[in-house]
């Protein structure tokens, strides 16, 4: 038994006073972070264990009270050890939406998700309580696909006019972001960080990373899911209503109605993310050693091709992840 599960065993025996309970692995993440559940008297918890040398649990605490306040369906906060970075928290299943999406259910599970975000978006934190997605952040995120996946998974090296270029896209894409409404953004909103559950669907994971950021963020994440695809006209219909939702709720004001610019914002922002999560994935097995995530990467980059061909000012990007970085993909 390794010290953390040692010291996760004393909190559970000593601190809370459980008794007789089973413990299992649940899941584990992008993170350093890992769940077991909990089943005792009939009930089912889950259990956070995450290291505090690295990742720092305030966050999750903070957001977790912010949304649940807000109605959303989160883990609640049953009780905490910040200090040694243990949660017990709600259980709220192990259905993924990942694992229940298909044609037959998409229309409902997306018309739920869809709602909670604009649960999510109409949230108004305090002063500080969330960062800003500001510019430094958007480059720093679009950084990671040409550090870690063209340099230390590829191992190629841009030249002068190829440098120049991902400069200016991503200079385009971080002026995008930044010229949209600013609201509260989950970060993370995908299938597989939302649960199937009975009541108030869906359940909502992983939303530590929280900001104040750019409307379509989440919306990308969940329509143009890095996991799994949906045909583009049909991702342009929920997008677009989900701006009228937005209109209606007041998170976007009438001068937003343009459904061209919504849409314009929508795509390159998904390029901003897309970018981000392929740089990540190849950062996941080269330094953390979760080399599952590659697959992927050409779906991810899929989305990057497609839309850049249709916007001149970063057609360049699409044709230089086209040539240098898909083709030297795997399958």
């Amino acid at each position: 038994m390794t010290a953390r599960l040692e010291a996760l065993k004393h909190w559970l025996d000593k601190e809370l006073t459980l008794k007789e309970y089973t413990l299992t692995p649940a899941s584990s993440d992008a993170s350093f972070r890992r769940y077991f559940r909990i089943s005792h008297e009939g009930e089912s918890y889950i259990v956070m264990d995450a290291p505090p040398e690295k990742e720092d649990s305030r966050p999750f605490v903070s957001v977790a009270r912010l949304f649940f306040d807000a109605g959303l369906n989160v883990p609640e906060i049953i009780d905490e050890n910040l200090e040694q970075g243990f949660l017990l928290l709600g259980d709220l299943g192990s259905r993924l939406y990942l694992e229940a999406l298909d044609e037959t259910s998409v229309e409902r599970l997306y018309g739920d998700a869809l709602g909670a975000l604009a649960a999510i978006q109409t949230c108004r934190p305090g002063a500080g309580v969330l960062p800003e997605y500001d510019r430094t952040l958007l480059m720093t995120e679009m950084g990671l696909f040409r550090d870690w996946l063209v340099g230390r998974h590829l191992g190629l090296t841009p030249d002068a006019a190829q440098a120049a270029m991902l400069d200016a896209a991503c200079e385009r894409l971080a002026e995008n972001a930044l010229a949209q409404p600013q609201v509260c953004v989950h970060r993370d909103y995908h299938s597989r960080n939302l649960m199937v559950t009975g009541r108030n669907n869906p359940g909502i994971l992983d939303f530590q990373d929280a900001v104040i950021g750019p409307v379509t963020y989440d919306l990308v994440s969940l329509l143009r899911d890095c996991y799994i695809a949906w045909p583009r006209a049909r991702v342009e219909d929920w997008a677009l209503g989900y701006q009228e939702l937005a209109l209606q709720s007041g998170i976007l004001r009438e001068e937003h109605e343009d459904p061209a610019v919504f849409l314009r914002w929508f795509d390159l922002m998904g390029v901003q993310r897309h970018l981000k999560a392929a740089g990540i994935f190849a950062r996941l097995n080269h330094r953390d050693g979760k080399p599952g995530y590659l697959d992927d990467i050409p779906r991810t980059l899929g989305y990057v091709v497609d839309v850049a061909a249709r916007y001149p000012e970063i057609s360049g990007l699409g044709e230089f992840i086209d040539r240098e970085v898909v083709s030297r993909l795997p399958g």
